[in-house]
């Protein structure tokens, strides 16, 4: 499948990277290009185990929404393109699969929101992070004001966004919006070789693994623990549930055949 804003990746070991590639505005996201992402999850192989999510060149993952689009918008406009940004990005969250970012340079409004639907962020050490909307007379409109506070708490949360600052790579790490720093040559490397750990486990018990973290999260303690006992329960009726415990029992590796 063709694509005019993405760079797309598939590795034999059931990897996908895709680099989101404007160029000319820093891989900022306009409506073309969140349609564009959006026919590629919608797309995505089943095939694929792990999707990794990073920026084209070393400046910038998103330097933000395309505010030369958004200029104009009135605010039914406005709540289209706030839609389209979540939705999109929502199904990134929900996929069955991990989804890792790989956050090269500028991460901000639109490239922080689109980093934190992301199961896990890598960040490298010249990465930015921060959500300046009110700056430009706005808010976060692709779910950044919920799930900033979820990641880092509603403190935290409310001064990036009340200010508009921008938040270094170490401090990211510190708070908890990224899960890594590493220097930017190791990038790719670092977040590769944790997607092929990711492989190396039964896929179905990752997909309930991730359902379980993601739909309990909201829920009461007791509701969160029933749910998680369910899907626990669910591993027992695969067949790489019986095939990773027969290779533990008896001391070889487990072949997972996704069944």
């Amino acid at each position: 499948m063709d694509y005019n804003f993405l760079k797309v990746e598939n590795h034999d070991n059931g990897i996908t990277v895709v680099a989101i590639s404007v160029p000319q505005s820093l891989n900022a996201l306009n409506s073309k290009v969140l349609s564009e992402l959006e026919r590629f999850i919608d797309n995505l192989d089943i095939s694929v185990r792990v999707l990794v999510i990073t920026g084209d060149g070393p400046k910038s993952f998103v330097a933000g929404a395309d505010i030369s689009e958004m200029k104009d918008l009135n605010e039914k406009g406005g709540l289209s393109f706030g839609q389209l940004g979540a939705m999109v990005f929502r199904k990134i969250e929900v996929l069955d699969i991990p989804v890792i970012a790989a956050v090269n340079g500028y991460a901000l409004g639109g490239g922080c929101e689109l980093a934190m639907a992301c199961d896990i962020r890598i960040a490298s050490e010249n990465a930015r992070f921060g959500q300046p909307e009110t700056g430009l007379g706005i808010i976060p409109g692709f779910s950044g004001t919920y799930r900033l506070s979820k990641l880092v708490g509603q403190a935290f949360a409310k001064e990036i966004i009340y200010t508009g600052r921008t938040v270094k790579s170490d401090e990211a790490l510190k708070i908890g919006l990224v899960n890594a720093v590493v220097p930017q040559e190791e990038l790719l490397n670092t977040v590769m070789a944790m997607a092929v750990k990711i492989t190396a486990n039964a896929p179905i018990s990752v997909k309930y693994a991730k359902k379980s973290i993601n739909e309990g999260y909201d829920l009461s303690t007791a509701g969160a623990i029933a749910l998680e006992n369910e899907y626990f329960a669910k591993c027992f009726n695969t067949k790489d549930q019986k095939e990773g415990m027969d290779a533990f029992l008896s001391k070889r590796k487990a072949s997972f055949t996704n069944e």
